[in-house]
């Protein structure tokens, strides 16, 4: 039986509540992953039916990952019965075995990169500009427009409509521009991020009996980071929530909020009560931070008057604490607050260095941390997410396993043309590849396999894959075998495309690779990964690799959201940085200084032992004087 009586009053509260909907809100370090994952686990544990499904949805790959495992150190094998995913893999499972009712094909392909959206944008705009011939704008200008209207849930008949209430020019052309490349998508078996969500809601919506049919499947779902939902991921929770039940447990933090240019809004919690009548409860101890974090932490979040609900502070639960928990330091300059950073870090043992991190509210404020730290010889990278993987050989094998589960994308073709060139030394064309698809089957792997194989300059390991290696997937579609097969090809070639430097990218890429290949295998079990599976599932996952061992981690105030870390550096503390520029132009009491105010307090509390806060009197050769923040603290006058 799952053992709760290891949390507190009010985590266990959360835990063991039952059925009908809650709103758990959980400060930093309160123990709200301990929380979700005892009580998925219990619900479990209380349901043995083999058929008894759980969803839990969170926003990243790594926490479901790390759930699950947790969850099934208390319920061995629950992992067969629970469903924990992301909003944007869980709509692809929906797609996969219902999108035909939309005119999708369970193989459709994700697109991840920014250049393959914009290329059916700019077909989309081509094709509105029959009916609209003035309309001028190219895919690029309009991609931010096309990802609100997804994240905000707009159906292509309401998009006029919206566009006219944002007081848009065109509104009439934009429209048809959206209804275009929604279309577009469709008739291509493709979708960007924001269209398989967009078309996941439109076939739920649209069919009555398939939105039974996930109610009835998932009779509990739980939800993690719930304050970073867009409107388009709250309505994958309307509509996959029986509303007969109602059982909807949710996480979140109206106070750690800091994605409202990304379509998170306060509001969303307020449609949560008023669309499900959730009991609220709150988890206000603080595990993580020391008290004088903590302190500070309560003195910055009461400055955001319009919170939406009304909660006690935070409560620190460290007892044994060092002296100069917090520090505070000032410069003349940017690149003496840099030096100084990194004068401090190398101060420290390389093993103290591990639990350290900079932390920044942009990317610009790093890049001389990175810099001054390279000058005292302390490796360090900005942690950044990485969507593609950028070695030649793993960019041609993906392309290839992509080209084999869709014969005719041509920009895969590219792809896959300009890595073997790289590779392989062999120059081929795409446009004479397609003219011998065009002449024969209209299959460009298969083309591209015998004009490959007309090159007379091959090594022998290269004309060994054509000959048996691409049979593998143009043919027997055997991708495992075909990927080994691979792997030893790029082991084999001799020394004609990447230099040395190339080498180390793919050999720590390749890692990644394997990483990814066994999580979406862990995922769905290896037995039921088809090759498509296995695309759309790579295609969902960072490219990131593991981080240098003995490296100093530099991230935005974003990208550290959900980690901890021992010692905190918060650079750049400034006004027009944190709070940022457009921010305090919008006003003291505006929603952007709020945000910026939960980005600060986001920032403070990743430490677990120390917090050194850093500001200058000149940034990037600007005066500037110290951020609000800092008053607000009472850490100056």
């Amino acid at each position: 039986m799952v053992d709760l009586s290891s949390l507190n009053a009010s985590q266990f509260e959360a835990a063991n509540w039952g059925d009908g909907p809650l709103l758990v809100l959980a400060g930093p370090g309160s123990g709200k992953t301990r929380v979700l994952t005892y009580r998925i686990a219990r619900i479990v544990e209380e349901n043995p039916n083999r058929f008894f499904r759980l969803l839990g949805l969170t926003f990243t790959n790594k926490a479901a990952a790390e759930m699950r495992e947790r969850i099934e150190q208390l319920v061995p094998n629950a992992g067969d019965r629970i469903r924990l995913t992301t909003f944007h893999s869980f709509c692809v499972d929906i797609l996969r075995q219902h999108g035909h009712h939309i005119g999708l094909e369970p193989n459709f392909t994700i697109l991840s990169q920014t250049v393959d959206r914009e290329s059916v944008l700019d077909e989309a705009i081509q094709d509105a500009g029959k009916q609209f011939p003035d309309f001028a704008l190219r895919g690029e200008q309009l991609l931010p427009m096309i990802n609100r209207l997804l994240d905000d849930c707009v159906a292509p008949d309401r998009a006029l409509q919206d566009l006219r209430h944002r007081n848009l020019g065109d509104a009439e052309a934009l429209a048809a521009v959206y209804s275009s490349f929604r279309r577009l998508m469709v008739e291509n078996n493709q979708l960007d991020f924001g269209s398989l969500i967009a078309e996941a809601i439109a076939l739920m919506e649209g069919n009555a009996a398939i939105r039974r049919l996930i109610n009835r499947i998932y009779p509990y779902v739980c939800v993690d980071e719930f304050q970073d939902t867009n409107l388009a991921q709250y309505r994958v929770l309307v509509n996959v929530v029986d509303p007969t039940t109602r059982n909807l447990f949710v996480v979140a933090d109206d106070d750690q909020m800091i994605y409202q240019w990304n379509g998170a809004d306060p509001k969303r919690l307020l449609s949560l009560r008023d669309d499900f009548g959730v009991t609220v409860l709150q988890l206000p101890e603080n595990y993580r931070c020391p008290a004088q974090v903590v302190d500070v932490a309560n003195k910055l979040i009461r400055g955001n008057v319009t919170r939406i609900f009304e909660k006690s502070m935070l409560v620190a639960h460290k007892v044994e604490e060092a002296d100069n928990v917090i520090r505070v330091e000032d410069f003349h300059s940017f690149e003496d607050e840099a030096a100084w950073v990194a004068a401090d870090l190398a101060g420290r043992s390389v093993q103290e260095r591990r639990n350290c991190v900079v932390l920044a509210r942009t990317r610009r404020l790093l890049e001389p941390i990175l810099e001054a730290l390279a000058t005292e010889e302390i490796p360090a990278y900005i942690a950044m997410r990485k969507d593609e993987f950028t070695s030649q050989q793993l960019i041609w094998l993906h392309s290839i396993l992509r080209l084999a589960n869709s014969r005719q994308d041509r920009e895969q073709l590219r792809r896959i043309c300009k890595s073997f060139f790289e590779l392989a030394g062999a120059n081929l064309q795409v446009r004479d590849i397609v003219a011998d698809a065009a002449a024969a089957d209209a299959d460009y792997l298969r083309a591209w396999r015998r004009v490959a194989s007309n090159n007379p300059g091959l090594d022998p390991a290269t004309r060994e894959l054509l000959t048996n290696g691409i049979p593998m997937i143009s043919e027997q579609l055997d991708f495992w075998s075909f990927i080994q097969m691979a792997l030893k090809w790029f082991d084999a070639l001799p020394d004609v495309g990447p230099p040395d430097n190339d080498e180390d990218e793919f050999s720590e890429e390749l890692d990644t690779w394997h990483e990814l290949v066994a999580e979406v295998a862990g995922e769905v079990g290896r037995d039921q990964v088809t090759l498509n599976v296995l695309l759309q599932g790579l295609d969902l996952r960072a490219k990131t690799p593991r981080p240098p061992k003995e490296a100093v981690p530099c991230y935005t105030i974003h990208g550290a959201k959900g980690a901890e870390f021992q010692h905190v550096y918060l650079v750049g503390l400034v006004e027009d940085q944190l709070p940022s520029y457009w921010a305090v132009k919008k006003g003291p009491a505006s929603q952007e200084i709020q945000e910026e105010r939960r980005n600060c307090f986001v920032a403070i509390t990743r430490a677990e032992s120390s917090l050194t806060l850093t500001y200058s009197r000149e940034v990037f050769g600007w005066k500037r004087a110290p951020s609000r923040f800092l008053k607000e603290m009472e850490l100056v006058e």
